[in-house]
């Protein structure tokens, strides 16, 4: 039985993996659409659809995927032209959420893929949907001229969110309970601190180290 899902098509930041398992062996292959296809002009023509039969495509053949196989494959929009093609080629596959055991396994590669572009660990192991739009926006607004390079800036809530008039101010704070997320080591006691200010959904303070 062949498995078909995604993880990272809801982040800000990074492309998306696509991921197949065969669960009788435990095999487990993906491939990740690249952030180009999150920029305006390719987003907007839906091109990372395209990218999703190109990766299934070549991960089916790397796991010699019959068309006789039980192929199950996740029912969001990711797959829409996946559907076609499957169709098209005679495979047999059946549209169904799905759970364990590829669930896990490609959530936490898109969690090791986020980190590697410098996501915070901390963030994945101790805060709950640590991909959600308005706290990935904060740390993207702690370092946005690097930060932003890694944004799907072709989404429309990147077009309303993603530069905003932001205030800078400094003050020494005496009780210290805050990373900097610019760094990401912690702010000590009695040290002054950089804060950016700026509001989305709702107001926003970033804390820095001052030198950040």
């Amino acid at each position: 039985m062949i498995l078909i899902d995604d993880s990272g098509s809801g982040s800000l930041i990074g492309g998306t993996i696509i991921g197949i398992m065969r669960t009788e062996s435990g095999e487990f292959l993906y491939d990740v659409i690249p952030l180009e296809y999150y920029s305006p002009s390719l987003f907007k023509k839906k091109s990372y659809l395209d990218k999703v039969v190109d990766i299934v495509s070549n991960l089916f053949n790397k796991l010699d995927v019959r068309q006789n196989e039980n192929i199950f494959v996740c029912r969001g929009y990711m797959f829409d032209k996946l559907r076609i093609w499957l169709k098209n080629n005679h495979y047999n596959f059946t549209n169904t959420k799905i759970e364990e055991p590829l669930q896990s396994k490609i959530e936490k590669t898109f969690e090791n893929y986020a980190i590697n572009l410098g996501f915070p660990k901390r963030y994945i192991s101790y805060t709950k949907y640590p991909f959600h739009f308005h706290r990935i926006l904060c740390w993207v607004y702690a370092d946005y001229e690097n930060r932003v390079k890694l944004c799907k800036t072709g989404w429309k809530s990147w077009q309303k969110y993603g530069n905003l008039p932001i205030n800078i101010s400094y003050q020494k704070i005496n009780k210290s309970k805050y990373i900097c997320l610019k760094c990401n080591r912690r702010i000590n006691d009695n040290s002054y601190v950089k804060i950016i200010e700026f509001t989305s959904i709702r107001p926003q303070k970033i804390y820095l180290h001052s030198s950040c």
